[in-house]
C-alpha cells in the first residue's frame, strides 16, 4: 500500500498537471470546497455544480496554479469561493432583471397610432376581416399570445393559426393600402 503524498507532492503534481493530481486534490479537498461554496450559494446542487466549475477551469488553464501562489488547499478554496460569488452575484442579477420585467406594464388593449385616422383606419380594416382571422390577430397583438398559445386559446392546429394570422395580415395590407 503507498503512502499518502504530502501536500507538497500534491501542489507539485497539480501544478505539473498531472492527471492523478487532479482527482487526487478533488478527493482531498473535496469536502472543504463544498462546504464554502455551500456556505456562500445555500444549496446543495448549486454548491456542487460551483465546486466542479472552479476546479474545472483551474486545471483547464494553463497557469492557473503554480506553487508560488501559495498552499493548493488554500488556492482551491479561494477559486470555489469566488465562483460561488459570482455565481451568487449573476443570480441576484437575473432575479431583479426578472422583477423588472414583471413590474412593466402588461396591457395593450390597441396599438399605439399617434394618428387617430391611422387607428380608425386600421380598427375598421380589423373589424372588415372574418372572424376567424381577426381574433387570432387580435390575441397575438393586443393580448401578446404566442401562436402556440392562440391554438390552445381557441382549439385550433397550430398551422391553420398561423394561416389566419398571415392571410388576415394580408388583408389588412392590401385594406390600409400597404400591398405593393
Amino acid at each position: 500500500m503507498q503512502a499518502p503524498l504530502d501536500d507538497e507532492a500534491l501542489a507539485t503534481a497539480f501544478a505539473s498537471k498531472e492527471r492523478w493530481a487532479f482527482e487526487e486534490a478533488y478527493t482531498r479537498f473535496g469536502t472543504l470546497l463544498y462546504s464554502t461554496a455551500y456556505h456562500v450559494l445555500g444549496n446543495a446542487e448549486d454548491a456542487q455544480d460551483c465546486v466542479h466549475d472552479a476546479i474545472a477551469r483551474v486545471w483547464r488553464s494553463p497557469d492557473a496554479y503554480n506553487r508560488a501562489r501559495g498552499a493548493l488547499r488554500s488556492f482551491l478554496t479561494v477559486c470555489v469561493r469566488n465562483e460561488a460569488i459570482t455565481r451568487l452575484r449573476a443570480k441576484a442579477r437575473r432575479t431583479r432583471l426578472h422583477e423588472r420585467v414583471a413590474a412593466e406594464p402588461q396591457e395593450h388593449d390597441e396599438i399605439a397610432i399617434v394618428d387617430v385616422v391611422e387607428h380608425d383606419r386600421l380598427r375598421a380594416a380589423l373589424n372588415r376581416l372574418p372572424i376567424e382571422q381577426r381574433q387570432p390577430l387580435e390575441l397575438a397583438y393586443f393580448e401578446q399570445k404566442t401562436h402556440v398559445e392562440i391554438a390552445a386559446h381557441l382549439d385550433v392546429p397550430l398551422g391553420t393559426i398561423k394561416s389566419r394570422i398571415a392571410l388576415g395580415l394580408r388583408k389588412l395590407g392590401t385594406a390600409l393600402g400597404g400591398a405593393r
